[in-house]
């Protein structure tokens, strides 16, 4: 009789929850995760100890995902005050092992496992099943990882791919980056295409309309669904610069098997990539538009595909 994989603890630390989870190979056990606030604990080792409290065994190992950077064994939350040192947090907690993952990369070792039902397709393109992936998270800020099959995982490499040069075409683009110069100091894609970008992109057409008038990025996309011009003008110029900067990272990476888009904002534009144009500014790459053209793109629709991921990674270990 084969005896199933011993559990393993997943978690996903994010700005203000904490997700939890057990784990046999990269499934997750049913019935086993758990969300705590963070404003409720004095650190991750709180969040865990009442987790673990709750079940019978402690599980040898675990991976944890965190909104913020990783430096080998250790990793920082930032807006919590939380310093996370994997050895010393094994230590307490009683287990043998504790990796720690920037939650892009997490992300990026769960595509693989995460069904076609967890995906909402937005290109078709013509995928190559063994090709490259490319993860892009669109929300508090913006990164973007390529993830690589290597034996019998994937290699997720950590980057800050937010903050390179924001695409610039036309005279609009160049006036953009002239004010977010002004505003920011550098003209980066996080500076445009993450929540608080969109509101710096609205700041910037209320000024172009001489409205002087600003919206958070709810307001936002309410004035959107309501039809208001110059939300939806907002919006395209979102959306064209997105189609952008995802055109240039796959000719980065080539990702033949697909680009994944995750987070809030990629979520809540989703319905509006079709009307605004995406398709069109996606392939428009000159000689190179029929490249780009095979690249499949999908929204990731799935909480708790951080977890899978942490899961994915020590399967594979």
């Amino acid at each position: 009789m084969t005896l199933p994989d011993p559990p393993v603890l997943v978690a996903d630390v994010g700005g203000t929850n904490t997700r939890v989870a057990l784990a046999r190979g990269h499934t997750i056990v049913a019935g086993s995760t758990q969300r705590f606030r963070n404003a409720e604990h004095a650190g991750l080792g709180s969040v865990l100890s009442a987790y673990l409290s709750q079940h019978r065994s402690t599980p040898a190992r675990a991976a944890i995902a965190l909104a913020g950077p990783v430096r080998g064994a250790r990793g920082e939350m930032t807006n919590l005050g939380w310093i996370i040192d994997a050895p010393e947090l094994a230590r307490d907690l009683g287990l043998g092992e504790i990796a720690l993952l920037n939650d892009l990369q997490a992300q990026g070792h769960a595509l693989a496992h995460l069904p076609d039902t967890h995906l909402r397709r937005i290109r078709a393109g013509q995928p190559e099943p063994s090709g490259a992936r490319l993860v892009m998270g669109l929300g508090t800020g913006v990164n973007a990882a390529p993830v690589y099959a290597s034996g019998a995982g994937h290699v997720v490499p950590a980057a800050e791919a937010g903050h390179i040069h924001l695409p610039l075409r036309g005279a609009l683009d160049y006036r953009l980056a002239d004010w977010l110069v002004q505003q920011r100091g550098f003209a980066s894609v996080e500076d445009v295409l993450a929540g608080a970008g969109l509101e710096r992109l609205y700041a910037f057409h209320a000024l172009e309309a001489h409205t002087g008038h600003c919206l958070d990025a709810g307001a936002i996309m309410a004035a959107m669904n309501e039809g208001d011009a110059l939300a939806r003008t907002v919006g395209r110029h979102y959306v064209r610069l997105l189609a952008q900067v995802m055109a240039d990272l796959a000719l980065i990476t080539l990702p033949m098997g697909g680009i994944y888009l995750i987070g809030g904002v990629a979520r809540a534009f989703a319905p509006w990539l079709e009307r605004f144009g995406f398709e069109d500014a996606f392939t428009d790459m000159g000689r190179f538009s029929e490249l780009v053209a095979r690249v499949p793109v999908a929204i990731v629709e799935d909480d708790y595909a951080a977890l899978t991921g942490c899961a994915a990674y020590l399967d594979a270990r």
